[in-house]
């Protein structure tokens, strides 16, 4: 692949797509890369025009082409995605590819995202598609980076799509030009990652101020669910130096089933990366909720009203219980250093609020110490890769924060 001109993965099925996808290959050229066109076909055909046909991507996922005709969408969709997804990877990694560009439909945009969330973070990878305007965005990108383009009409050609297309292709070429330009002057700063949330900000804030003070750069992670898998996957892609997780507070939502959890996954990628990571309950004294739809079985429950959608679900002892457990057994695996803060005076902000029922009143404070003590406890009896530091502060307190960068730095060192 020429540093001047890099090449560009077109994906999309031929059989349906090809004349779209040939007019996304020719704006690409025109834009200063060289297109090369993945024929991710479900059923076998004899449209030319790929640069690799379906049949080599049926058989890089265990299959034959012609075979696919017998199987369910679903089932060969299954196919063509690992095979897509192995094949990319593969130009990838060798230097083949420097970005990836799809259109398709609902079935296509599924098919394409599958595989373009195979690429690593920063790898350019555009979506032109149908349904880029719908909620199912969220299950399309999950927590990658694919930016998507919502097509206005179907994927077919007119004046207007066309413009659609060519501002996509046109976007994805100057960002695989820039990113190539970058690479050669790359940040060589340490980089480490922050969990954060509204209720545990101001630890966030003086932790990320004392990072870049000492030299290291530093990334946030949102703990809405998307944040947290980020997090795992960037760690283990080799990208952090180091965590400080702040804000676990996905493991409630995880426990509770609340709309915020980050799946089994989450406080697993640093660890098996060997990452030094120091862990904090931040924000673990909630879950989430949206307004109108909390299950039957919390109704009677303690809330927070955080926001216009949001309600704040207060965690009982038993979820205190369990969320020690499940904190401790992830920390066990970790192949790097580990240490865990506990602020005894309170895991966010909202222990300063008020508590309430589903009809808005008041059932007096958030705070409950004696809950945090079972976790305390529980997380002591389960963790045995690391001591459980306990400190008479709020998660929010200065020199908590303080002393979460100290530990982290002392390991680091090590």
């Amino acid at each position: 692949m020429s540093a001047a001109r890099p090449t560009v993965a077109v994906l999309a099925t031929m059989n349906t797509k090809g004349k779209e996808a040939l007019f996304v290959a020719d704006a690409l050229n025109r834009a200063g890369v060289t297109p090369w066109i993945v024929d991710l076909s479900l059923r076998a055909h004899h449209v030319n025009g790929a640069d690799i046909a379906g049949t080599d991507i049926a058989e890089a996922g265990g299959a034959s082409w012609q075979t696919l005709n017998e199987q369910t969408r679903q089932d060969a969709a299954a196919v063509m995605i690992e095979g897509g997804a192995k094949i990319l990877v593969g130009k990838f990694s060798k230097g083949e590819i420097a970005g990836a560009i799809g259109l398709g439909g609902a079935n296509g945009t599924n098919l394409v995202c599958s595989i373009l969330r195979a690429l690593p973070y920063l790898v350019p990878k555009v979506m032109i598609s149908t349904v880029a305007g719908t909620a199912a965005v969220q299950w399309y990108v999950a927590e990658s980076d694919i930016a998507m383009y919502p097509s206005i009409g179907d994927v077919s050609l007119n004046r207007i799509t066309k413009s659609v297309m060519e501002t996509a292709a046109f976007a994805v070429a100057a960002a695989v030009k820039l990113r190539s330009a970058k690479n050669s002057s790359k940040n060589k700063a340490p980089l480490v990652a922050v969990s954060s949330f509204g209720g545990t900000a101001a630890c966030v804030d003086r932790v990320s101020e004392r990072l870049e003070a000492l030299g290291y750069e530093v990334i946030l992670f949102h703990a809405s669910g998307v944040g947290g898998k980020s997090l795992e996957r960037l760690a283990a892609s080799g990208e952090l130096m180091g965590v400080i997780d702040v804000t676990t507070h996905e493991l409630a939502d995880l426990v509770i089933d609340g709309v915020f959890s980050a799946g089994d996954g989450r406080l697993t990628g640093a660890g098996m990366a060997g990452l030094p990571q120091v862990v904090v309950p931040g924000a673990i004294d909630h879950a989430n909720f949206w307004v109108g739809h909390v299950p039957e079985r919390y109704q009677k429950r303690d809330f927070f009203r955080y926001n216009a959608q949001n309600l704040l679900m207060r965690t009982n002892a038993e979820e205190f219980d369990k969320l020690g457990c499940e904190i401790g057994n992830r920390l066990n695996v970790a192949k790097g250093p580990v240490r865990v803060l506990v602020p005894l005076e309170g895991f966010s902000e909202h222990t300063k609020r008020r508590a309430h029922d589903l009809a808005g009143n008041d059932t007096g404070p958030w705070k409950r110490p004696e809950e945090y003590q079972v976790f305390t406890d529980s997380l002591k009896k389960h963790l045995k890769a690391a001591p459980v530091e306990e400190l008479a502060l709020h998660v929010n307190d200065t020199v908590f924060a303080d002393a979460c960068v100290d530990a982290f730095v002392k390991i680091a060192r090590k």
